[in-house]
């Protein structure tokens, strides 16, 4: 798995969005999940001071190998560390990435918490990038979780998150997140009518703005 994402490209729509925020004056990204540096890295070499955060000390190792490679002017830390336990600074984030790593939350309350920290970290207007499962990867009939609304074992065997759009809005206005226009909030690999996805998971990909 570690061996998979090293060879993971960088997300383009992310990125794009990254140099945005840069000439607004935006300098420090959290990459929340950050994995083996998929993101992190590429940011760190367009220079953003970069914090990448994962709770995989085998993923942390192989981000730090890569980081190694890099020109010295890439700023990049890593510290090994949960979704919804960040050790960062409230307020001390121009730009928090949430690429992949909400949605492996494993009960409502852990997304939620994850949101939490997310919100805290970030300092009034700071962007946030999502990128996270859609509802849409399983079929309608299938039964959250005993107590949970968006919580589903059906994927993997494990419990993860899987939201509809409306969904995601109401979660992160209520931590203070509204959204950018920059990019809307939209869906990847959507099935077409009946049609369940190819490969791989239906994933919603949007920014969103902390509020002022």
């Amino acid at each position: 798995m570690v061996a998979g994402f090293v060879q993971s490209l960088p997300n383009d729509t992310l990125m794009q969005f990254a140099r945005g925020e840069r000439e607004r004056g935006a300098v420090r990204a959290i990459d929340v999940g950050c994995g083996a540096g998929r993101n992190a890295l590429p940011l760190a070499r367009a220079g953003w001071d970069v914090v990448g955060l994962d709770a995989s000390r085998p993923m942390l190792d192989a981000a730090a190998v890569r980081s190694a490679a890099e020109p010295p002017a890439a700023r990049l830390r890593l510290i090994e560390a949960t979704m919804d336990a960040l050790p960062i600074t409230s307020q001390s984030a121009d730009l928090v990435i949430a690429h992949g790593i909400w949605n492996l939350s494993r009960s409502s309350g852990e997304f939620r918490t994850g949101l939490r920290e997310a919100a805290r970290i970030a300092r009034p207007g700071a962007g946030l990038f999502l990128f996270t499962f859609s509802r849409h990867t399983l079929p309608a009939d299938v039964i959250p979780v005993s107590g949970e609304t968006f919580v589903f074992t059906q994927f993997s065997g494990e419990p993860q998150c899987f939201l509809t759009s409306g969904q995601i809005l109401t979660e992160l206005q209520e931590v203070g997140f509204t959204p950018d226009p920059s990019v809307p909030l939209r869906e990847l690999n959507k099935p077409v009518g009946l049609r369940q996805a190819d490969s791989g998971p239906v994933v919603y990909e949007g920014t969103f703005r902390r509020d002022k």
